[in-house]
């Protein structure tokens, strides 16, 4: 079998089953494991490089209300692999190429694959997409496995976490320029490992906040995760960010329980690694809590904020 995966999600779970050389092609984004860097990348980015968080959050804005892929699928390329297999989605289409773009490179196909999208809203939705990568590809039985290894591991984190009987308030933010908290399957993670997420509403999209309703809702904890960051570079952002003196009343941030988290491979990809975000999150929240090194380095404690503090409102 040929497969295309345009989802580094999907990229994941192949290569958890064993699909080293079935994997034909890839996104621009799929980069774990390491061998996904190496395979023909099949999509590539309209937006320019280098810009501003800000400046990211207008382009794409302006791309999805002119009904544009901020993707581009190579037509050419994806004929000449000819797959068998294509795995998408249409549940974000900042995180991947809209049905329509994949739809018009397909149709220059002469051999059609069977096309395979997954869309999840939530966790159990993340494992039933294994499950169904494992039935489109014939590996069923590896895929229950994999699945059956990633339920045990959860228990463990929710049992571990629940422990000392405490659910801190908690709130993820998705993005920095502009606020955007969490939607479909984070404000679960929150919730796995013994918090609750204040703002985040399960099952559906992320959505925008201003710096009043952080405020309001006033965080024990705080999580800074943008999408397709990791830990260092979101508490680099975050540093460099200017907040009004509002931002030091919040109980998170005056208690430095401010955390930035490896979102890229725990928290906005939905793959089973997202069980080592909860695992980091029960950490920050439940800081008693033993966790695996994994889940310690997948998180860094931001403890310096209260110096950049400022009278300009930002959000």
């Amino acid at each position: 079998m040929r497969i295309v995966s345009l989802l580094p999600s999907a990229t994941e779970t192949l290569f958890a089953l064993g699909f080293d050389d079935e994997i034909v092609g890839v996104s621009h984004e799929c980069d774990f494991p390491p061998a996904a860097k190496t395979k023909p990348c099949v999509v590539r980015s309209r937006l320019p490089k280098d810009v501003s968080p800000a400046e990211t959050d207008r382009l794409v804005r302006e791309h999805v209300e002119r009904g544009e892929s901020i993707y581009a699928v190579d037509r050419k390329l994806l004929e000449e692999l000819n797959p068998d297999l294509v795995i998408t989605q249409d549940l974000c289409h900042v995180c991947a190429a809209t049905p329509e773009e994949l739809g018009a490179a397909l149709a220059y196909m002469k051999k059609q694959p069977e096309v395979l999208s997954l869309d999840p809203l939530d966790l159990g939705d993340v494992w039933r997409d294994i499950l169904w990568i494992g039935e489109a590809t014939g590996r069923r039985e590896q895929a229950q496995v994999f699945v059956e290894k990633i339920g045990r591991h959860l228990a463990q984190v929710e049992i571990d976490a629940a422990f000392s009987g405490r659910r801190p308030k908690a709130v993820v933010l998705e993005w920095l320029q502009p606020f955007y908290v969490g939607g479909h399957w984070v404000p679960e993670m929150v919730s796995k490992a013994a918090g609750v997420d204040l703002l985040g509403e399960a099952k559906k999209p992320s959505r925008r906040v201003i710096l009043e309703d952080l405020v309001a809702a006033a965080p024990e904890v705080l999580f800074i995760a943008p999408c397709g960051y990791d830990a260092y570079k979101t508490r680099e952002e975050y540093l460099s960010m200017d907040f009004p003196e509002s931002w030091s009343t919040i109980p998170a941030v005056r208690d430095a329980r401010v955390y930035a988290l490896n979102a890229n491979d725990h928290v906005s990809r939905p793959a089973g690694r997202l069980v080592t975000g909860i695992e980091a999150m029960a950490k920050a929240l439940h800081p008693e809590v033993k966790v695996r090194p994994k889940a310690e380095e997948a998180m860094i404690r931001v403890t310096e904020h209260s110096q950049h503090t400022r009278k300009a409102g930002v959000g």
